[in-house]
């Protein structure tokens, strides 16, 4: 008994459209299944996100508060040095100020002008003290700066990298 050709063929072609049905029914679970594993992940991606942005803004919270006690910091140092309270180590030895000239006595020429010759050695010390308060203040900005960025980053890190 031979069996006719065309069963053989018809039998193939079943085999082969099971197969088909199959694969395509597998693929399209397993897409399902991928879609929503994916959509799970994003839903804690965005939650992570959230907690670091939050982390994120309290960090620049604190670091502005910190530049702001800095600023008050130094605009206090600044009234000092302008008031004449913060003055630079004097040396030993005790420097004479050149003397003012002597008025002359042409009453025509005469107009406002100070009544004393400007102190130059506190003006300078004045000056040498401002810039040295601009530097320090420059430097707990910059430090407080690097300070948040570290801790920006140390909770950024901890958060993701937990352990699950």
């Amino acid at each position: 008994m031979i069996p006719n050709p065309w069963m053989i063929v018809g039998a193939i072609v079943v085999a082969a459209s099971l197969y088909f049905y199959g694969h395509h029914k597998g693929w399209a679970e397993r897409d399902a299944e991928m879609q929503a594993e994916i959509a799970i992940k994003n839903e804690e991606a965005r939650t992570k996100e959230q907690e670091l942005t939050k982390q994120l803004n309290d960090n620049s919270t604190k670091l502005q508060e910190a530049n702001n006690a800095i600023s008050e910091k130094q605009s206090s140092l600044d009234r000092a040095i302008r008031a004449g309270s913060v003055r630079l180590p004097t040396t030993s030895c005790v420097q004479a100020t050149p003397s003012a000239a002597a008025p002359s006595g042409d009453s025509s020429k005469a107009g406002s002008q100070p009544d004393r010759q400007a102190n130059q050695a506190a003006d300078a010390d004045r000056a040498t003290l401002a810039a040295i308060a601009e530097i320090v203040a420059q430097g707990d900005r910059n430090t407080a700066q690097l300070n948040a960025c570290i801790d920006s980053y140390a909770k950024v890190m901890e958060t993701i990298n937990v352990k699950r």
